[in-house]
């Protein structure tokens, strides 16, 4: 699952690509994502920290992207707040270990299964960049529409 630090932080990074330019209050993602404010400074700042954003303080100040969206990928974003995306440390590139209870990954059930998860997962995650997501968002908000209109 998701954590909801990871989750709040793509609302916001989808806010500043739709509101691509200058820069953006914190209160303004906040009140329009529903996320709470002290929450979204701790995710903004780390994100800032990693170079994925750039603030500005003060009149005309807040936060924007720091790279175009289609060079911020979300599971760089996603590993930047939550660690390894591996559902299993035995998986993990970044934080291996040998799970405890395992005999032998070559022929654990649930390593094997949880390979092909993971495989999946990283090349959704991977593979889709801000860009991409912003156009689904949007291209959903227009589905969504022309069937309420209907």
């Amino acid at each position: 699952m998701l954590p909801m630090k990871s989750r709040y932080a793509i609302k916001a990074l989808v806010y500043l690509a739709q509101h691509g330019g200058g820069p953006v209050l914190i209160s303004n993602i906040s009140k329009s994502e529903g996320i709470p404010r002290k929450f979204l400074e701790t995710i903004l700042l780390e994100l800032r920290n990693h170079g994925t954003l750039t603030s500005r303080r003060g009149r005309g100040g807040g936060y924007a992207l720091r790279l175009p969206a289609e060079k911020i990928h979300l599971g760089d974003v996603i590993r930047v707040l939550t660690g390894p995306l591996a559902p299993v440390p035995c998986l993990s590139k970044t934080a291996y270990h040998a799970c405890e209870e395992c005999r032998d990954e070559a022929t654990c059930a649930v390593r094997l299964l949880l390979a092909e998860v993971h495989a999946v997962t990283l090349k959704v995650v991977d593979g889709t960049s801000l860009a991409d997501l912003v156009s689904r968002v949007e291209g959903a908000g227009h589905r969504v529409s022309a069937v309420l209109v209907d």
